[in-house]
């Protein structure tokens, strides 16, 4: 087998096209999402919304049947509860938000694996690994117009996200409103959570969000070259991860996040900012 067949050819299959073209459109919007979670140490969120969204996927499945339509906003709406429920008792409790997260996503979770295991015809592995090789044009369209509807909510408030994540008393001096762009920013992470769900599954659809972000900050200092870099990083782990599940008969959404997982363990060992080659690089340049 030469190199082009080895690289191209499994892509001459419509299920190994569809699959990387839905991958490819949440690898250009989940990572900017999961570059700026990482610099508002919020990194684990986006692992807790994607455990809350369980219960309106299968409260989805239950009044629409295994429509996407159905599934995907039952998701969106217990996301953005779950959000919301813990951003208003960190406000009454003067708590931590982390542990308010903790606190509803666990009730969440397990209210949705017991709505879910009610539901006859209801595949609760399918709803929690998902089946990447399995999209359809419908999951492709869920997918594609996830992608887009976050790409233009994050450049809509992209510069006073910059400052209420970086200086937020600077915002609150000037008037702004540091609440309304978390909320918003909060939204479009549950979006891009709920749709990877069909192709990633609950509990890996956050793995393309988060593995290619913490792996950018070893390769870029400023904000705008993180993004970049992490777009790169999930759009070369989708297309890897492919062909890994093609020639390794392996399932494909863990072979995607394992090849993004390697290429993070890569970053932290070779890459060129705060890894472990310039660590020893600067202790052997210490007299």
């Amino acid at each position: 087998m030469t190199l082009p067949d080895l690289l191209l050819a499994p892509f001459s299959f419509g299920f190994m096209r569809r699959a990387l073209a839905g991958c490819l459109a949440l690898s250009l919007a989940a990572p900017p999402l999961g570059v700026f979670l990482v610099i508002r140490r919020m990194s684990l969120t986006a692992d807790v919304l994607q455990h809350g969204i369980l219960p309106g996927i299968a409260i989805g499945a239950a009044v629409g049947g295994l429509s996407l339509v159905a599934m995907g906003t039952g998701g969106m709406i217990a996301g953005l509860l779950v959000a919301g429920i813990a951003g208003m008792l960190t406000r009454a409790t003067k708590g931590r938000e982390d542990s308010q997260f903790a606190g509803v996503y666990l009730i969440a979770l397990a209210l949705g694996v017991a709505i879910a295991s009610r539901q006859r015809g209801l595949d609760l592995s399918h709803l929690l690994f998902g089946n990447v090789l399995a999209v359809d044009t419908p999951a492709l369209l869920l997918m594609a117009g996830v992608a887009s509807v976050a790409l233009a909510g994050l450049a809509l408030i992209w510069r006073p996200l910059i400052l209420e994540s970086l200086d937020p008393s600077f915002l609150a001096a000037h008037g702004g409103r540091g609440g309304l762009w978390h909320a918003a920013f909060m939204a479009l992470v549950v979006l891009c959570v709920v749709g990877g769900f069909a192709a990633l599954g609950t509990l890996m659809s956050v793995g393309l969000m988060m593995l290619p972000a913490i792996a950018a900050r070893h390769w870029a200092a400023h904000l705008a070259g993180q993004v970049r870099a992490s777009v790169a990083i999930a759009c070369l782990s989708s297309w890897a991860g492919l062909l890994v599940s093609f020639h390794a008969n392996l399932p494909a959404g863990p072979a995607i996040l394992l090849v993004a997982g390697g290429i993070w363990i890569a970053s932290i060992a070779l890459g060129p900012r705060e890894s472990l080659l310039t660590g020893l690089w600067l202790d052997a340049k210490t007299p």
